[in-house]
């Protein structure tokens, strides 16, 4: 995937000591615009992502139907990982300053949005307390979060039903549509 250059990046933290690194957990992020530029609002969540903590995966771009709301532009949606180190609560506060950053504008509930970032799952983690709710409540029945999540992590499982990102991708109805959107050249 080729992301655009937004200008000077920070140098990426690099732990010397990998063994360290591996015991952050990872946290599953959902990506998703469909107003604007979507290309350049989700490049741009990654980048600010990157500055939080290294992307370790990133998913192709996939042009979903919206959910919900149904009079609105189709989004484009992806998943990334990034091992991380604090909180879930730490971990929504900084999603959600990436989303100001990209620039999101309030809306209604399942309405347009320029960007939006869900944490999917942290580690595996089971929490039933808002403000993250883990793993997210409709990972499970969405096409349009199982179809990059199975692209780039096929054998994660969720935590409560235990089953992997494949097999819930395929228990789910072909509509609403997902494609894979072309790299560009």
């Amino acid at each position: 995937m080729r992301i655009a250059d937004p200008g000077p990046r920070p140098r990426p933290f690099r732990n010397p000591n990998s063994e360290i690194r591996n015991r952050f957990p990872i946290a599953y992020l959902g990506l998703g615009s469909n107003l604007g530029d979507r290309r350049s609002h989700l490049e741009g969540a990654l980048f600010e992502i990157a500055r939080l903590a290294p992307l370790r995966r990133v998913s192709s771009f996939y042009r979903s139907e919206p959910v919900g709301f149904r009079d609105q532009p189709d989004f484009w949606n992806a998943v990334a990982t990034i091992a991380w180190n604090g909180t879930p609560r730490s971990l929504l506060r900084a999603v959600k300053k990436v989303e100001r950053r990209v620039g999101r504008t309030p809306s209604f509930r399942n309405g347009p949005r320029e960007i939006d970032v869900d944490i999917l799952d942290l580690g595996g983690l089971v929490r039933a307390r808002p403000d993250p709710v883990l793993p997210h409540p409709r990972l499970s029945s969405r096409r349009f979060v199982l179809a990059p999540l199975a692209e780039i992590a096929p054998s994660w499982t969720h935590p409560v039903l235990g089953r992997t990102a494949r097999q819930l991708l395929k228990g789910l109805p072909k509509k609403p549509a997902v494609r894979r959107i072309p790299v560009a050249s």
